[in-house]
């Protein structure tokens, strides 16, 4: 049904990705800094004219979110819209660290229907449409099977863990492994290449939307931490709540451990919050040993 644009994503994402590498080894990527933290190159500029140009001149009646061009509200009337990332993860990519992609996804009516997601610099290209399964460089791929999340590997983010938002979560996971690039995350985990993502930061829909195709066509669950879809082509494309994918049973009790750490958190702040919330750890972690 969406063959025509699976073609062209994988088309524009491999293009896309000779830009990139062209810029990735040199020591002049003319760095940016769009606001603090959150750096831009001539590299991310570049593949985002070019992914514009090439996929709108095919569909030029489909609208565009990308991280790079000037949002306007056209793309709010439009039931198909395209949403690329041209380079996720620019912070490895400028320190030469090949944890980066390209992410593309097209959207009808809210939600996602293709998904591309390219690592030119590991030669990775993550494929999807609806329906149709998921493939890495052409051959057929699928969610982990894993259930026992004592014995699972969960990607997260480096600056996550850096700030030292997953410590609290250390002894429950058998690895927690920080890897760049939420996209080229979520393109693992669909290919069973790890058996689990979260995120606690807020991400936009350019970030997770080609991943969240994936996921879901391998046959995995991609839900904020209150099993809420995303709703794709939003006026406000930040999302705020914390994000897991993974196969339906690590995503119930990944979704049980986070929450029960923020409710018992939150019950530090109350009239004896400090014996509530040991309880409260006490009885996720009885939980999570036994079903996990």
């Amino acid at each position: 049904m969406f063959n025509e644009e699976l073609i062209t994503a994988k088309v524009a994402a491999r293009n896309a990705g000779k830009i990139l590498m062209k810029y990735f080894k040199s020591s002049d990527k003319k760095v940016q800094m769009k606001s603090k933290d959150n750096p831009v190159t001539i590299a991310d500029n570049e593949a985002d004219s070019y992914l514009n140009n090439f996929i709108i001149s095919e569909f030029p009646d489909d609208g565009w979110l990308s991280e790079e061009t000037v949002d306007t509200s056209d793309r709010l009337n439009k039931n198909r819209v395209w949403i690329v990332d041209p380079l996720d993860g620019t912070k490895e990519f400028i320190e030469g660290i090949e944890n980066f992609s390209i992410s593309i996804a097209l959207v009808n009516n809210n939600s996602p229907v293709v998904g591309v997601i390219f690592n030119p610099a590991t030669n990775e290209m993550f494929s999807c449409q609806k329906n149709k399964g998921v493939y890495l460089n052409g051959k057929k791929v699928n969610i982990s099977s894993q259930k026992k999340i004592k014995q699972s590997s969960i990607l997260v983010s480096r600056s996550e863990l850096k700030r030292g938002e997953w410590e609290p979560y250390r002894n429950s996971f058998k690895s927690i492994q920080p890897i760049g690039s939420v996209a080229y995350k979520l393109a693992m985990v669909s290919a069973g290449n790890s058996d689990t993502f979260a995120t606690v930061a807020p991400k936009n829909e350019w970030d997770i939307c080609a991943g969240d195709c994936l996921v879901n066509e391998a046959g995995g669950v991609m839900r904020t931490i209150n099993d809420k879809k995303i709703i794709y082509n939003q006026k406000n494309t930040l999302v705020t709540d914390t994000i897991i994918a993974s196969n339906s049973v690590l995503f119930n009790l990944s979704t049980c451990l986070l929450s029960c750490f923020k409710f018992s958190m939150y019950s530090l702040n109350l009239s004896n919050g400090s014996m509530l919330s040991t309880v409260l750890n006490w009885l996720c972690m009885t939980f999570l040993i036994y079903k996990g």
